[in-house]
Formats: C-alpha cells, sequence, structure tokens
C-alpha cells in the first residue's frame, strides 16, 4: 500500500514537471514571437490607370489567290515552262499539252466551213436566179420556195460549221495553259509525257499571288459578343474602328508591315463554337507564302482599368487573390480573391472585380513571407525602390571617389 502512495506521488510530480515545461516553452515562443521583428513589405495603392494590351491569335496564312491550274483538254504534257517557286505574269505559258490532234480537228472544221461557204454561194445564185424566173412568171411560187428554203439550209450549215471550227480553235487553245494572274508557281507533280486531262484529281500546279496575303484565325462567339458589346453596335462598324494589327511570324519575329483586319464570316462553326476572321497584310518582297503559320496579334488599350502587378497574386484553387493591407496600429494583410481580364500584358492583371480604388495590396513577399492576417511593415513599393535606387547611387558615387 505504501508502495502504490509513492508511485502516484512520483507520478503526479512528473505531471506538474510536465505541465511547467509545456507552459514555459509556449511562453518562451510568444516572447520569440514578441521579439521578432515584423516584415517590411511593399505596398500599391489601387486606381485607374490605363494600359495598353495585345492579344493573339494563331492564323493560317494564305496568299490573296491561290488559282489551282487544271487543264481544260485531255493531252499528254508536251513542255513545262516553268519551276515551282518561280514568279510568273498573267497570261505568261506554263504548259503545253499534245497539239496533233487538236490541230487536225481545226483544219478539218477549217474544211467544212470551206465547203459550207461554197454551199451558200451555190444556193444563193439558184435563189437569185428562180426568183427572176418567178418575177417573169415562168416558175412556179412553189418552186422558187424550194430554192429559197435551200438558200437557208445552206447558211445554217455555214453557222453549224463556222461554230465547228470556233471551237476546235478553242480547243486547240487550251493545249498552252497559261497563268490567270500573276503570282508564284507551286510544287508540279506532273511532267513531260504524262497525261493531263480536266477530270484529274490533282492539279498540274497552283499560282499565288502572294503581293497580298491573307491571314486566317478564329473568334469565338464570346469574342464577338465582347467586340459588339453584347449586340449593342454592328459587327461591321466595330471591325471598321479596329487598329491596325501585327503579324508574329513562325520564327518569333513581327512582320514589319501592319495588317488590318477585313471580315469575319457571317457563321460560327457547330464544331469549333468560332468564326472565321480574314486579316489583310501586304507582301512586297514575297517573303509570306500561302501555307505559312503565325499569330496575328490584335492591340487592346483600355483607359480607366485596375492594373496590379502579376507578382502581387497568387493561386488558390484555380482563383487569383491579392493580400489587401488592412489599416490599424498594427497592419495586417487580408487574402482577398479577384477575377482578373483574360488578356494581360505578361506583367500586369487587368482586374475587373475584387479591388476597388484606393485599395492597398502587398506587392511584395507573396508566397514566401506573407500570409493571410500577418501583420507587416506597410511601405510604398515606389519609395521603396526610389530610395533603394537612391541609396545605390550614393554608394556608387562613394566607391569612385575612393
Amino acid at each position: 500500500m505504501k508502495r502504490q502512495i509513492t508511485t502516484k506521488a512520483t507520478a503526479a510530480m512528473m505531471a506538474v514537471a510536465l505541465v511547467t515545461t509545456v507552459s514555459c516553452s509556449k511562453g518562451d515562443e510568444a516572447a520569440q514571437q514578441q521579439q521578432m521583428p515584423l516584415p517590411t513589405i511593399g505596398t500599391q495603392t489601387v486606381g485607374y490607370s490605363g494600359i495598353d494590351l495585345q492579344q493573339n491569335y494563331p492564323a493560317t496564312i494564305k496568299g490573296k489567290t491561290d488559282i489551282e491550274i487544271r487543264p481544260q483538254v485531255s493531252g499528254f504534257i508536251t513542255q513545262v515552262l516553268v519551276d515551282e517557286g518561280q514568279h510568273v505574269q498573267k497570261g505568261q505559258t506554263l504548259f503545253v499539252l499534245d497539239q496533233v490532234q487538236f490541230q487536225a480537228a481545226v483544219d478539218q472544221a477549217q474544211a467544212a466551213v470551206n465547203a459550207a461557204q461554197t454551199a451558200v454561194k451555190s444556193a444563193q445564185m439558184t435563189a437569185d436566179q428562180k426568183q427572176a424566173l418567178f418575177d417573169k412568171n415562168i416558175i412556179s411560187e412553189y418552186e422558187n420556195q424550194l430554192a429559197k428554203n435551200d438558200l437557208a439550209n445552206a447558211k445554217s450549215n455555214l453557222a453549224t460549221a463556222n461554230a465547228a471550227l470556233t471551237s476546235a480553235r478553242k480547243n486547240l487553245a487550251y493545249t498552252v495553259v497559261t497563268a490567270p494572274s500573276s503570282g508564284v508557281v507551286g510544287s508540279i507533280p506532273f511532267r513531260e509525257g504524262s497525261l493531263a486531262s480536266p477530270s484529274m484529281a490533282q492539279p498540274l500546279t497552283t499560282v499565288s499571288d502572294n503581293s497580298e496575303v491573307y491571314a486566317y484565325f478564329s473568334l469565338t462567339e464570346k469574342d464577338i459578343l465582347d467586340l459588339t458589346e453584347n449586340g449593342q453596335k454592328s459587327l461591321q462598324e466595330q471591325i471598321a474602328a479596329m487598329p491596325p494589327v501585327k503579324l508574329q511570324l513562325a520564327d518569333g519575329a513581327i512582320l514589319p508591315v501592319e495588317g488590318k483586319v477585313a471580315t469575319v464570316s457571317g457563321v460560327i462553326g457547330t464544331g469549333t463554337g468560332a468564326a472565321t476572321v480574314r486579316a489583310l497584310f501586304s507582301n512586297p518582297n514575297g517573303m509570306l507564302r500561302s501555307g505559312s503559320t503565325g499569330q496575328v496579334i490584335i492591340p487592346l488599350h483600355q483607359d480607366s482599368a485596375i492594373v496590379i502587378p502579376q507578382k502581387a497574386t497568387f493561386e488558390l484553387q484555380d482563383r487569383k487573390f491579392v493580400y489587401v493591407v488592412q489599416p490599424g496600429d498594427t497592419a495586417r494583410v487580408i487574402s482577398t480573391p479577384i477575377t482578373i481580364s483574360k488578356v494581360s500584358d505578361g506583367k500586369s492583371y487587368v482586374v475587373t472585380s475584387g479591388l476597388n480604388p484606393g485599395d492597398v495590396i502587398a506587392v511584395e513577399g507573396v508566397g514566401t513571407k506573407l500570409a493571410d492576417k500577418a501583420p507587416i511593415i506597410a511601405v510604398d513599393a515606389a519609395e521603396k525602390a526610389a530610395q533603394m535606387a537612391q541609396m545605390a547611387q550614393q554608394q556608387a558615387q562613394q566607391g569612385g571617389q575612393q
């Protein structure tokens, strides 16, 4: 019994010691926190300002005209007079097809015309003679009318022969395939000896007019609604009022010539939910070719926008937050959700809701030093940067004097 009392007493003493130790540890920790200096955090006062932004859209480049060259008649290719990538003028000969059968058809049609002309002359002489005899009441009206009918039939045959000659000459002309417009020759899959026909699946080549090019890109239904301010303004007026656009090439370079958005298709694709937009760019040096890719850059300017640095935000569960400074005896930061515009310049965000002019936000220590409701020493970030720059300048001057 005495041993049990001793054991209980020992346990009680250990418990008291443990409580005392924990209490002392908590007290020391609180004291250490009180002794730790508050972090000095740069802040920014939110207000309205102007900002230049841009929207980038993937684009496919096509020549102003991409004309597939197809033969109008069937025949073997006897000459290829151009090469791939060559610049040609309108009317320049590209291909020549075998002309033998078409020249023979022209000669045959010409012979038929000559025979028809002779028949007309004979019928005309007969008709004139019959008319003279009829006027003297030597022959009947029936015989006279037969002569006139023979003349009309001969003239009809002549007209048919002339039409056949025209068709034969046109077919002969079709054996010389010319460029319908000035441009650059594309690939040439068929060479001398190949059979060409109007029904062939692949064209002889393509002539692209690259003096100007179209950059095709897509706008979503929401983009179009935003552009027209939910239908309050016409699409044509808004397109006409759009500023010049730029074209970023596949290597990241910007085309030195600005373009203009010309048209928006009247149909929104059911599969894509977007409408096709066409921007026109001048291409004086022919650098751009059909099939190239790039990005159309549309500049946007906002006069009254709440603009904050991207470094002042952090993300939590797909939402953007900032730390708003709450003034008081000890300034504290409160995490506040915001919504931002999808368009940015890569350094700043345009806030659409969550902040008001006059709010003060932390622009330093986000994601490292700050936590919700944490106390800070707030200083103006711009003034802090100016002071640091001044100190750096003074140190540089002192170093130079030494």
